[in-house]
């Protein structure tokens, strides 16, 4: 396998075969995001991913679970994309399952029969990173994409049988709009009612705008305890059909997992027992990103 580093997959996909088809990220704007900005974003040879499949069947040929990296592989055109699934449903029987990273606009950019299309060559999971629900917020962070525009795409593409991640950022509104970012996430996951959330914190990272506004103290950023009220807002706010829900990235100060809405007041009582220092927040030191 040959990958163009550094790459990046989602904590859930640590057991999947990681196949490169983009190099970069598509949008690679996002003010607090500094994964790609090394990488000019292009398509990967159809000829080299078709090999590294080869390759991986040989060393590989139980592979249940692929990642199709790097940052967005869905804004292929559904003709470059169906090659590959094709290949890997061919070379591996026991595969389950495909997933990507993906924005709204690529989604969007997808009819409802290529989005079905893909579904059955088993992209059957894609990770979205909503970040915020706040107009004002993703506007200033430069999402690329309207909150309308994110819900449109993570409701069509669960119509078509693709269940969607979604990831939200505790704090990226700053001190100064963290009630208005957390209300408006948790009503934007509302209308999303994707299958799976994950909230994270954000942390600035040296080389992107957003370190550069918290150092400059354009945006001041909440404490971790007031990160604890964001992620009770979001909690006791958002009505969910049936999703899991996660606080456990390495960059969160409270892990939670559960249920909801069915684990919704043990939730909001964990978060409330933190709030009181009942149940002790990870050190600065052991978090990450």
């Amino acid at each position: 396998m040959r990958y163009v580093g550094p790459v990046y997959r989602p904590p859930s996909e640590a057991d999947s075969l990681l196949l490169q088809v983009t190099l970069g990220c598509s949008h690679n704007r996002c003010t607090y995001c500094a994964m790609y900005q090394g990488k000019t974003f292009q398509a990967r040879p159809l000829a080299d991913v078709l090999a590294d499949v080869e390759e991986a069947r040989r060393f590989a040929p139980d592979t249940r679970r692929v990642f199709l990296m790097d940052g967005d592989a869905m804004t292929l055109a559904t003709a470059r994309l169906v090659p590959v699934l094709e290949a890997l449903n061919a070379a591996f029987p026991a595969l389950a399952r495909v997933g990507s990273y993906v924005n709204a606009v690529s989604v969007l950019r997808k009819s409802d029969a290529e989005l079905a299309r893909l579904r059955d060559l088993k992209l059957t999971i894609g990770y979205l990173g909503l970040e915020t629900g706040d107009p004002a917020t993703a506007a200033r962070i430069v999402k690329g994409a309207t909150v309308a525009e994110e819900v449109e795409a993570v409701r069509r593409a669960q119509a078509a049988g693709i269940k969607m991640s979604v990831m939200v950022l505790l704090g990226i509104g700053g001190r100064a709009r963290w009630r208005a970012h957390a209300e408006a996430t948790a009503d934007a996951l509302t209308a999303m009612d994707p299958r799976f959330v994950s909230c994270l914190c954000v942390t600035p990272v040296p080389g992107t705008p957003f370190f550069d506004e918290v150092a400059r103290g354009d945006v001041a950023l909440p404490s971790p305890e007031e990160t604890l009220d964001e992620l009770r807002v979001l909690v006791e706010r958002m009505r969910l059909t049936g999703a899991v829900f996660r606080s456990n990235h390495a960059s969160n100060y409270l892990p939670l997992g559960g249920r909801l809405p069915a684990d919704r007041a043990r939730l909001l009582a964990a978060i409330d027992a933190a709030r009181r220092g009942e149940i002790p927040l990870v050190p600065e030191a052991f978090r990450g990103l």
